[in-house]
């Protein structure tokens, strides 16, 4: 690992350290009321007449990131089974550093300072997750395997805190480069001896669906002393809809064989110069489904003695879709239609005719006037099945006066099922004007014929689809803190991490497209249509899938099981780390320093098109890490950290399965790459923070990252077979020496740096003629840039500099609230500026990205006694659009919008 970070490092850090002296004088506000001493480790709330509520929550959340040790923000629940958002992500987006991406308008995935999904460790109740869902789009990696964790997969209700850990210790599991993200379930002895049981109930609409939406959860929890048990269930149902337009793969091309005639002869040689880019194809689209989301968790604790407590949490989460993906494609504008006529039962449609394009300074043609061009009508239905279930038992002991020890052992599974997804495609030919001129983000298609006619409509193919996948991990963690002196301690630790991610798909494509071309099987689609008229701009016709495969004959059968995979990654780790409480002069100086030393060993296994494949790597470092705070003041906190971390590489990139051919004695080879490297990164992280008043606080921070082991896709040509370290008995006649003319992998390549700065500040209004007004803000700005370039390319001296993938250099957070005893009220606003989402994807586009988005919600309630209160909740106020883009260039590629969402209903406490 790198140990020396850039040296313009030293210049950032000392304008920082400016900033902050400039922060930290006594003229930045008046002095605090609060002269406790930051770091005490004690949450004094204590005399303030709060009890739930948005300012309890931020009270509670202020106090938890002062008395840290290392640089974090946090989210406390406002009340039982009440948290300040629906979801779990869309309550991160409001921390500093933390941008969200949303599916069908509800937050899915969590960026942190700049780096993507992948980049992000999540624990629950201590112990490292991996929970997936995924997204209907395939424009949003639909089933990608990843490390990410999909927050959506769980309802806000099940937990009371969140917290988000920026710097990175010792004592901490290793791999998450960016932080780590702690979800903590309530627990029974959380509310003191006897019982408390909250139960709430909302139900909801959304302006694209028009369903009704209903919420359930309830709490009970009973503490007897020395036991408590407490039970916890979530329920949510809901109807989603995202509509828009979606144009895809804006190619160079010529018209190859296309009648352009009736062009101006400038058009004519512009179109024949093949320097015009003409869009491979445009569609209305809607992307519809049911949603049913399900969470059970109970938490057991025992108080053994006064020296051990032992807890054992438990939670069962499900999220299950019936999903329908419908299109009406006009590809009159793409040279891939335009150029072939085609023959089908004898009847043969011509070439189609250009009546009429425009094109703008880049080249790109914007408005096509097209005779006889090419229709498909795409019905795409699926089912998604996700469930996740996990166990942790813990244990804290006080071994001796000195000596503490806590001890973990859990154990998770996670299974993503999609056991259903079929395309049936129709096909017609008509005429249509597509027209971009207007600009924006949203071409407009006029149709010359009926496109809700069944009539005009033939069968085309069939293809289905299905996919399983499977993550696991089983943990066990010890951790001993030793009491050297009154001020001093000693933390050592050891753990071990089995984690096992296996899958396999089915597909069969094309499925009685030659019989329908053929006339083998009756193309007339009469008897299995309906009109669809759920898009804003235009209605046509679709498949009825039963009524379909009743007509056809067809049994469904997606073939047998193929792409078969299975990563397993055993990780023993063990980690030194002193700890420090003391001052210096009159200043409190806390902090530690430590080594955390790993061990991973990861066997791939996959069935390649010849045959199954096993293959054993293993890595080991040591990471250093330090941590420092001082109290400044009674009010004032500087904090420093600085690290050496890791990143493990995608579970795709790592899957050894693919493709090994030889034809005529040509031998090429592809496949994933166990070999990879981790990412590597050195961490610097500076943090200034004022508390003041009830809830008051503002904090600035820089950070810094030298990161390498960025993951590229290497081509090699000519080499020979020992290269690939694959055995020898997949192919006949193999040997060590056979050349291999291309072999492809992903490897580690590129390196970066990466930095920025957030400020954060909460405030009551203390200012204004009335009581209980109060503002949360923060902002975030992030900078850093790689070459997507392969390294083929760069050794050419090719380059494509893009920002980071998922970097938005900016993300800005505020939230105004009203609050008193009887009633309360917030809104906030959330903006993400633009960012790539991919780099190249083909010839035809170095990027693919998201436009920025502002996301504003709304939230209030009315208590009506001292048990019962009212709820209101409003999601996504202004229908925000997401649009796609394809290319640094910015060409549009997908827009999109999912309504709003209102919920009400109420809280009952006992």
């Amino acid at each position: 690992m790198k140990t020396h970070p850039k040296s313009s490092l030293l210049y950032s850090v000392s304008g920082a350290v400016a900033a902050f002296s400039i922060l930290a004088s006594p003229l930045a506000f008046s002095q605090s009321g609060n002269d406790g001493v930051a770091n005490s480790g004690v949450i004094e709330l204590e005399g303030l007449e709060v009890s739930g509520g948005i300012r309890y929550s931020l009270m509670q959340a202020r106090e938890i990131k002062r008395d840290a040790s290392g640089i974090q923000d946090s989210i406390v629940a406002e009340d039982i089974a009440k948290f300040p958002d629906l979801n779990l992500a869309e309550s991160l987006q409001r921390l500093p550093g933390v941008a969200i991406n949303r599916e069908a308008g509800e937050g899915r995935r969590v960026s942190l300072r700049g780096l993507g999904p992948d980049f992000t460790r999540v624990q629950l109740n201590g112990m490292e997750v991996l929970g997936n869902v995924d997204s209907p789009m395939d424009s949003r990696g639909q089933r990608t395997r990843d490390r990410a964790f999909d927050f959506n997969i769980f309802a806000s209700e099940l937990f009371n805190r969140l917290d988000v850990y920026k710097s990175f210790s010792a004592a901490q599991d290793e791999g998450g480069l960016a932080g780590t993200v702690g979800l903590y379930t309530a627990k029974p002895f959380d509310y003191g001896e006897g019982t408390t049981a909250s139960i709430s109930a909302q139900a909801g609409t959304n302006s694209a669906t028009g369903d009704l939406q209903p919420r359930f959860a309830a709490q009970v929890s009973h503490d007897w002393g020395d036991f408590g048990a407490l039970f916890s269930v979530a329920y949510s149902s809901r109807d989603t809809q995202e509509q828009g337009y979606n144009t895809y793969r804006w190619r160079l091309r010529s018209a190859s064989g296309s009648d352009i005639s009736n062009l101006p002869q400038a058009d004519q040689d512009a179109v024949n110069s093949g320097n015009l880019r003409f869009a491979r194809g445009n569609r209305l689209s809607v992307w519809e489904s049911h949603q049913d989301r399900l969470g059970i968790t109970s938490a057991f604790q025992w108080k053994a003695s006064d020296r051990l407590t032992l807890t054992l949490d438990l939670l069962l989460g499900q999220f299950d879709g019936e999903r329908e993906e419908i299109h009406l494609a006009s590809r009159g504008s793409s040279s891939t239609i335009l150029g072939g006529g085609t023959t089908v039962d004898g009847v043969v449609y011509p070439n189609s005719v250009l009546n009429e394009i425009r094109y703008n300074s880049d080249n790109e043609v914007i408005y096509a006037d097209v005779s006889g061009a090419n229709f498909a009508s795409e019905t795409r239905r699926q089912t998604a099945e996700n469930e996740f279930t996990q166990g942790v038992l813990s244990a804290d002991f006080q071994a001796s006066e000195r000596v503490s020890v806590k001890a973990l052992i859990g154990t998770e599974s996670s299974t993503y099922d999609m056991p259903i997804s079929d395309k049936f495609y129709l096909e017609a030919f008509g005429d249509v004007v597509t027209d971009y001129t207007a600009g924006g983000d949203y071409g407009r298609n006029t149709f010359g014929w009926d496109t809700a006619d069944a009539s005009n409509w033939r069968a085309h193919e069939i293809d289905m689809y299905a996919s399983h996948q499977e993550s696991s991990i089983d943990n066990l963690k010890i951790d001993a803190t030793i009491e050297l002196t009154s001020k001093t301690a000693l933390r050592v630790g050891t753990s071990f991490r089995g984690f096992t991610n296996s899958g396999h798909e089915n597909r069969v494509n094309n499925f009685l497209r030659s019989d329908f071309q053929s006339g083998a099987v009756d193309d007339n689609p009469a008897g299995y249509t309906r009109v669809f008229s759920e898009h804003d701009d235009q209605s046509w016709t679709i498949v009825d899938w039963d009524a379909a495969f009743r007509q056809l004959g067809v049994t469904r059968d997606a073939g047998p099981d193929s792409r078969i995979f299975e990563v397993d990654e055993d990780t023993w780790t063990s980690h030194v780390q002193y700890e420090w409480n003391q001052f210096i002069g009159e200043t409190p100086f806390n902090g530690s320093i430590g080594l955390r030393h790993f061990e991973t060993e990861i066997t791939s296994s996959g069935v390649a098109n010849v045959g199954p494949v096993t293959v054993r790597e293993t890595y080991d470092d040591i990471l250093p890490t330090l941590n420092m705070s001082f109290g400044i003041r009674p009010d004032v906190t500087l904090r420093f950290a600085a690290s050496e971390n890791i990143n493990r590489p995608s579970l795709g990139a790592l899957a050894i399965n693919g493709n090994i051919t030889e034809e005529d004695g040509v031998y090429e080879v592809g496949t994933g790459n166990p070999a990879l490297d981790p990412y590597e990164s050195t961490n610097f992280d500076v943090s200034l923070e004022r508390y003041f008043g009830d809830i008051g606080f503002v904090a600035f921070g820089y950070f810094y990252k030298d990161i390498s082991g960025f993951i590229g896709n290497e081509t090699l040509t000519n080499v020979p077979y020992s290269v690939t370290g694959l055995p020898l008995n997949l192919l006949p006649g193999l040997t060590a020496d056979t050349i291999v003319s291309e072999y492809s992998r992903p490897v580690n390549f590129q390196e970066t740096d990466l930095s920025g700065f957030e400020f954060t500040f909460q405030t009551d209004l203390e200012f204004l003629p009335v009581d209980g007004f109060g503002v949360v803000a923060n902002f975030t700005y992030v900078d850093s840039e790689i070459d997507y370039a392969t390294p083929a390319q760069q050794a050419a001296g090719q380059s494509i500099i893009l920002p980071l993938s998922g970097l938005s250099d900016t993300v800005v957070n505020t939230t105004l609230y009203y609050e008193t005893e009887k009633w309360g009220a917030r809104i906030s606003a959330n903006n993400r500026s633009d960012y790539v989402s991919d780099g190249p994807t083909g010839t035809d586009e170095d990027s693919r990205g998201f436009e920025s988005t502002t996301y504003v919600d709304f939230s209030a309630f009315y208590q009506i006694n001292e048990n019962l209160k009212w709820t209101l909740d409003a999601i996504n106020l202004t229908d925000e659009k997401e649009v796609q883009y394809s290319d640094s260039s910015r060409r549009l590629y997908n827009t999109t919008r999912s309504g709003t969402t209102v919920f009400s209903g109420i809280n009952y406490k006992f």
